[in-house]
C-alpha cells in the first residue's frame, strides 16, 4: 500500500516515537497505530475500526492503514474480520 497519508494537524508525531520507540506504524506519516507486537495490532484494528478514529482521514488513507496492520497480523498468525 503505497498511498501516502496526510500530516494531521490533531496530532504530533513525536508523542508516537516517544510513547512506543522507533518501532513501525500503521499510519507512519503521524506515528499512529503502532504494529510492532499483537497487543499492539489487535488495538490498531480496533481503533482504526472505530468511526471516530476513520473520520480522520480519507477513505483511500484508511484502506492504506488497514492494509498496513492486516500485513502486520499474518506476522502474528491473527485473523482480521472486517467486522
Amino acid at each position: 500500500m503505497g498511498t501516502y497519508i496526510s500530516r494531521r494537524d490533531d496530532t504530533d508525531p513525536d508523542e508516537g516515537k516517544n510513547e512506543y520507540g522507533d518501532v513501525e506504524f500503521a499510519d507512519p506519516t503521524n506515528n499512529k497505530y503502532p504494529i510492532d507486537t499483537e497487543e499492539h495490532v489487535r488495538a490498531a484494528w480496533s481503533y482504526i475500526n472505530k468511526a471516530s478514529n476513520a473520520a480522520k482521514y480519507d477513505p483511500d488513507e484508511v484502506d492504506a492503514i488497514k492494509g498496513r496492520i492486516k500485513r502486520a497480523a499474518t506476522t502474528f498468525d491473527i485473523e482480521i474480520s472486517e467486522d
